[in-house]
């Protein structure tokens, strides 16, 4: 597995658009004194967390879960389950940063773009990858995404001058 240094160069550089370098940070620490050595995570735009997330969540926010068919799939102890409603929370670790960018570098862009995990679909919408073309067709449907993905798409589309 790379290096957190790693993974951030590789989203921060080759992938990151070229009109968000610069404003867009990611984020990742674990803590040494922590048991398991866990930690947290965050997206920033210029310097404001857009998203963070961190370990100690998972447990104390856990029952402000609505208790549907995906609360076993977000309370996994994988957390693989990214949802708006996960990262509006913090219920997501540096982990699902990991899990998330492993997804992201080894499929198509098409395919993050789908994806059920939320992380991966915002770093797929915030990738060199997608163009204004794109994001134009995107501008259609986007009312039916995630609230959270709707933010990042509206970072990107002001970025590119879209908005």
């Amino acid at each position: 597995m790379p290096t957190w240094s790693g993974i951030r160069k590789k989203l921060e550089t080759e992938y990151l658009a070229q009109s968000l370098r610069g404003h867009i940070q990611y984020y990742v620490t674990s803590y040494s004194r922590s048991p398991d050595h866990h930690g947290r995570a965050a997206i920033r735009y210029d310097g404001q967390e857009i998203i963070s997330g961190c370990y100690w969540n998972n447990w104390v926010k856990a029952d402000l879960f609505p208790r549907d068919e995906k609360y076993d799939k977000r309370m996994s102890t994988e957390m693989a389950y990214m949802d708006d409603t996960a990262l509006k929370l913090g219920i997501f670790d540096e982990y699902c940063f990991y899990e998330a960018f492993n997804k992201f570098d080894n499929q198509s862009i098409e395919a993050s773009l789908k994806s059920d995990d939320l992380i991966v679909r915002i770093f797929a919408v915030l990738d060199r990858r997608i163009g204004k073309r794109r994001l134009e067709l995107m501008k259609e449907t986007i009312a039916d995404e995630p609230e959270t993905f709707r933010e990042f798409y509206a970072i990107r589309a002001k970025a590119e001058g879209l908005l």
